[in-house]
């Protein structure tokens, strides 16, 4: 019993690092109805970024990921303004060909940069230390703070959403860019703090992940696909869907695992494949 009930609590943790890794990708598709074949390597992108800001210059893992979440915004800004804008339309194969251009560069740069040998972020103890609940039954304090950084990060992205003229603005440019320009909404403006923001997301869930295993080059497509997951199974137009979306994944994974080691990403994959089938717009989507 001790060891289901552990399951169950590992996925849950796990399932916020993947809702985490869906956030970015979620505001992004529900802005721009854009999908970001780069989601994942940026990503893994970010995690390098914190390691080599917490390894190689010794500032420690909360100060790289301070230092990180600016200089996210601003490559985010700088990437939709002056390389993703251009290729918005009612095509959706251009920005697909983009970002799968910028996933292989990506890759490709940090291989020359960091090889192809696995590292982590040292994060001081913190990585190791849990909380022991019944015996043989705990919870890491790192998985512990990810899971309510992902729930912060959820309801940030709502009050901002329902709440400020910003999320007014994003709304108003997803719903319909044409009408917006006509109230004065500079779309490419609002298109950019969009990713801008997303970006931050991605800076916060890299340095967690870096932090919590180890990183590799190529890993990208594989966090791509667990992000993605966890947005259709969630449904698109709902932040707290995608939370519940990565939770519900990773609780999947779990369970698999518990069942038997090789099954855990094939029971997630089927949950996936179950709820595309099922209810293709996802559990809990929504028309902002």
């Amino acid at each position: 019993m001790i060891g289901w009930v552990d399951a169950l609590l590992q996925g849950l943790l796990l399932g916020g690092l993947y809702a985490l890794f869906a956030l970015g990708l979620s505001l992004m598709f529900g802005v721009m109805r854009l999908v970001n074949i780069a989601h994942g390597d940026l990503i893994i992108l970010a995690s390098f970024a914190g390691y080599a800001l917490a390894a190689g210059a010794g500032t420690g893992p909360w100060l790289a990921l301070l230092a990180l979440g600016p200089l996210a915004f601003a490559a985010g800004y700088a990437l939709q303004r002056g390389v993703l804008n251009r290729t918005l339309g009612r095509d959706i194969l251009p920005p697909l060909l983009v970002t799968f251009g910028l996933s292989i560069v990506v890759q490709n740069l940090l291989l020359e940069v960091f090889s192809a040998d696995s590292r982590s972020i040292p994060g001081g103890g913190i990585e190791t230390a849990s909380l022991p609940l019944a015996p043989g039954l705990a919870l890491g304090w790192l998985p512990l703070l990810i899971l309510a950084t992902a729930l912060g990060a959820t309801a940030g992205l709502e009050w901002c959403f329902g709440r400020t003229a910003l999320g007014r603005a994003l709304r108003a440019t997803a719903d319909d860019r044409d009408t917006a320009g006509l109230m004065g909404i500079d779309a490419r403006h609002v298109y950019a703090l969009a990713t801008g923001l997303a970006l931050v997301l991605v800076a916060v869930a890299g340095v967690f992940h870096g932090l919590r295993t180890t990183i590799a080059p190529t890993d990208g497509p594989a966090q791509l696909l667990y992000a993605f997951e966890a947005v259709v199974i969630g449904g698109l137009g709902s932040f707290w869907g995608t939370l519940a979306g990565g939770l519900i994944l990773g609780v999947a994974q779990s369970v698999g695992f518990r069942l038997d080691p090789g099954w855990g990403l094939l029971v997630g994959h089927g949950v996936f494949l179950v709820v595309l089938v099922a209810r293709p717009t996802g559990l809990f989507a929504r028309t902002r």
